[in-house]
């Protein structure tokens, strides 16, 4: 749990020790994230739009301060911000003032009859208001579908005038400078896991409801805006928030939908040598990106070039750009039936579905493994005013740091330039995000390494089962000992079964791999037979198939007297596990006997309604599990420090972590099958020792 240090009011966000370092370290350039919620009303902005103005009033930690911000900005889009159904209402307030300031989407073509260009108003609905042309070119992506911008529009009245609408002044809305020598500074003031949380924070979500991985997973998904000419897809279920980040972060990046994608809108249009979209964004992300549609295989072709030589041609020219591109779309069927009947790559159009296309692409990210978007995933912290972030990222792709694991580890000489690329364009990317100060350590280095190649292993893999007369790569890596070190996939952990078939049943099938082909997951404890399990038992990170049924009822069953010790039964999701195992206990029991299980553990002592929370619900446990034969006691001892469960069979098992062996996760639903099944929940990294007397 974060520490707190302040707790005002009840109904005022708990101000934690990352948010006051946030707000000491980086004054003015960090925001409370719920508060974009709170201003949004129904005006149709994006985030950075939101954070821009939030910035200038309530990048603060005192409440009252942000109070009257959150007034002042919701003043401002009130005057300012132009609903679509208000257009001619603002119109006739500009005739009549003169001159009003807009908050609107703008646009700007080339009208080669006038010799001059135009901008359109996306809201306020005018079209073709002259702009001079050193704005254009000092903001060229006013040219490539459209920015937010603060524009002072005038009227002119009379007849005399061509052009009544004239575009005074425009300012788009992102950060004015960035210093990066204070970025770096600032870093170092924070420990590897506070600064990976406040990224998250900044993304928008609670870091204490993900997982290590969790974060590393949404972190991913700024890649793109670091690294340049970087080539992601991810795909999974819907409802994860996939197109969040390039739609609501960044002003540096697009995102389109994938039916809309067409050679001249992307590369170049050649009717009037107009270059597109990857010559102006950082980054260009393409929704709704799987499913059945008709794509046209030239646009396929030339983006196959683009991603492997970062370049495109206009007529007898070759142009460089430098824009990453983004593949999001939704899977429909679960990952074992995917694995079992196809591959990952199943949800794909056609034309995309091709080994040449995919080779080209540096990461998988497994979208199932992300959380399902709800409103307890959502952070009250602070974090970057999101605009600032993205220009610190933009200042960071010009840098390389794709080497920095060289003096510790050595990647397969197996494997191919691409696949090589791929690895260390991730690592590059992670670096960027975590590391800018180039200050990590070797085991922070090897973990990013370690995901980075997963990541890329992803995509080959799947390409194996698409086109067979490729090469089968072993993925790994060797540290400065010289020893080896495999990396698997978290598919190939969870089902190495499914995993291991070349190719799909229904292209012809494939043979299973030899049982040294690829680690798999430690099996969950035998039970089976009358021996039981003693010695210890290393529980991985990240796996599924554990559960209490299987770990600990085996030797659980027969006892009448259980002594249960874990200083750490205190929050919501430890009190749930205390009383899922007590139910496992009821079912194992003969039903006219009882149980007594005695409890020690730590009284919660940081805030009073979380002490009054951890009673409240140890009595609500004992009152429960009563009726089903169990009769709970509990003490409280802070002097306890060992985890362990001891019975008067004779059992003394050892917890490394108590009970609290599984990750965090969000329901998404009430019938999420997490809820009732152990089984299906990711673990935490942990060993449990058997011992008998």
């Amino acid at each position: 749990m974060t520490d707190t240090v302040d707790d005002t009011a009840a109904e005022q966000p708990r101000l934690t020790v990352l948010d006051t370092k946030a707000n000491t370290e980086f004054p003015g350039l960090v925001v409370r994230k719920d508060l974009v919620g709170r201003v949004r009303g129904n005006a149709v902005v994006p985030g950075y739009v939101l954070e821009f103005l939030l910035a200038q009033y309530c990048a603060t930690d005192d409440e009252a301060t942000i109070d009257a911000g959150i007034e002042s900005v919701r003043n401002i889009l009130a005057q300012h911000y132009v609903h679509r159904g208000e257009a001619e209402l603002v119109k006739s307030t500009i005739r009549d003032r003169g001159r009003h300031r807009v908050i609107d989407k703008v646009a700007v073509v080339l009208d080669d009859k006038k010799d001059i260009h135009t901008a359109a108003f996306s809201n306020l609905g005018l079209k073709a208001v002259p702009i001079d042309d050193r704005t254009v070119k000092q903001h060229p992506k006013l040219l490539t579908g459209g920015v937010w911008c603060m524009v002072d529009v005038e009227y002119s009245a009379g007849d005399s005038h061509e052009d009544r609408w004239i575009i005074a002044g425009l300012k788009p809305i992102q950060l004015g400078q960035f210093d990066a020598e204070r970025y770096l500074a600032a870093r170092a003031k924070f420990s590897t896991e506070e600064w990976i949380d406040l990224l998250v924070q900044t993304v928008g979500f609670d870091p204490e409801r993900l997982s290590p991985r969790g974060k590393l997973l949404q972190l991913v998904r700024l890649i793109p805006f670091v690294e340049r000419n970087y080539n992601l897809v991810e795909l999974g279920p819907k409802g994860t928030g996939k197109s969040h980040v390039y739609s609501e972060f960044s002003p540096h990046g697009m995102l389109i939908s994938g039916g809309e994608i067409t050679v001249p809108k992307l590369f170049v249009n050649n009717s009037n040598n107009r270059v597109g979209l990857v010559g102006f964004w950082d980054v260009v992300a393409f929704d709704e990106f799987a499913g059945h549609k008709r794509v046209d295989k030239a646009l396929v072709d030339v983006m196959k070039n683009y991603m492997a030589n970062k370049t495109f041609s206009r007529g007898v020219e070759t142009i460089p750009a430098e824009a990453s591109m983004v593949f999001i779309g939704n899977t429909s069927r679960p990952v074992p039936t995917m694995l079992a009947h196809s591959d990952l790559f199943e949800a794909l159009p056609e034309s995309y579905y091709d080994a040449a296309y995919l080779d080209r692409l540096h990461c998988y990210l497994p979208g199932w493994e992300v959380e399902t978007i709800r409103r307890e995933l959502f952070t009250d912290g602070y974090g970057f005013v999101v605009d600032y972030l993205a220009e610190a990222l933009r200042h960071l792709r010009t840098q390389d740091f794709s080497d920095a694991y060289t003096p510790d580890f050595a990647l397969s000489e197996d494997i191919s330039t691409r696949d090589r690329d791929g690895v260390r364009k991730t690592f590059s990317g992670l670096m960027k995000l975590i590391h800018p100060h180039r200050d990590a350590t070797t085991a922070e280095v090897e973990e990013l390494l370690r995901f980075a190649i997963e990541g890329r292993k992803r995509v080959k893999d799947q390409i194996l089962r698409i086109d067979r007369t490729m090469n089968t790569v072993r993925f790994g890596y060797t540290n400065s000992a010289g020893t080896w070190h495999d990396v698997a996939t978290q598919e190939e952990l969870d089902y190495p079964h499914l995993y291991h078939r070349t190719s799909a049943p229904a292209t012809g099938g494939g043979e299973e791999p030899p049982a040294e082909a690829s680690p798999a997951t430690p099996a969950a404890p035998e039970v089976s037979g009358p021996k039981l399990r003693t010695g210890a038992l290393d529980i991985p990170d990240n796996a599924i198939g554990y559960s209490y049924a299987d770990l600990f009822i085996p030797h659980l069953r027969g006892a009448t007297r259980i002594e249960i010790i874990d200083p750490y039964i205190r929050a919501p999701h430890q009190l749930r596990n205390l009383w899922e195992l007590l139910v496992e206990i009821i079912s194992a029991k003969p039903v006219d006997e009882i149980v007594a299980v005695h409890v020690i553990t730590a009284e919660e002592k940081s805030q009073e309604h979380w002490q009054r929370a951890q009673i409240v619900g140890l009595s609500d446990i004992k009152d429960a599990v009563g009726e089903g034969g169990i009769e709970l006691s509990c003490d409280f001892d802070s002097t306890k420090h060992d985890r362990r469960i001891t019975t008067d069979t004779g059992w003394r098992i050892h917890l490394g972590r108590g009970l609290d062996i599984f990750q965090p996760y969000t329901s998404a639903s009430r019938f999420d099958i997490r809820q009732r099944r152990q089984d299906r929940r990711r673990t935490k990294e942990c060993t449990i020792t058997y011992l008998e007397a």
